[in-house]
């Protein structure tokens, strides 16, 4: 699948959390998400992006807005992670990527890293969403940079 646009509607998805428990998009409507995907749970950059929400959360709160990250790791790693980082936010494990591919994120990119050099790999592209209340892609952030990342959540979320 393609990556949603602006003006198009989230696709609905139900997948395990890292408490093992069923969540479904669709029962957030009538308030903002912030649907992040990011490739590995406790990898440098991820924990980077993942704490940065974490510390930016009352802000989004502040915004009306909740915070999903995704990663096709385990329950058991999503657990852990989230543990390890006090994330207070949904921790999605998507470990057969269904979610991913259903926001066009998953495959092979070809990105260039922070330091210049491009790199190619099968996996989870950085991308950031901002569903609003209606259930409708109000803003796509693609090949996420993790620096600063949050405040231009947090700025796309007061528009």
């Amino acid at each position: 699948m393609s990556i949603p646009e602006p003006g198009q509607m989230a696709p609905d998805f139900t997948a395990t959390t890292a408490s093992g428990e069923p969540f479904q998009l669709s029962t957030l409507r009538g308030r903002k998400v912030v649907l992040f995907f990011y490739p590995k749970a406790d990898t440098p950059t991820c924990t980077a992006e993942a704490c940065s929400f974490r510390d930016g959360y009352a802000d989004i709160q502040a915004r009306g807005a909740v915070v999903i990250g995704v990663s096709p790791d385990s329950v058991a790693t999503q657990a852990a992670f989230r543990e390890k980082h006090r994330l207070p936010y949904i921790l999605i494990a998507d470990a057969d990527h269904r979610v991913s591919d259903l926001y066009g994120v998953w495959g092979t990119h070809r990105v260039q890293r922070e330091d210049g050099a491009e790199v190619t790999y099968t996996g989870v592209l950085r991308t950031t969403f901002i569903i609003n209340e209606h259930g409708a892609v109000q803003h796509v952030f693609p090949n996420v940079r993790v620096h600063a990342h949050t405040d231009e959540v947090i700025s796309a979320l007061e528009n």
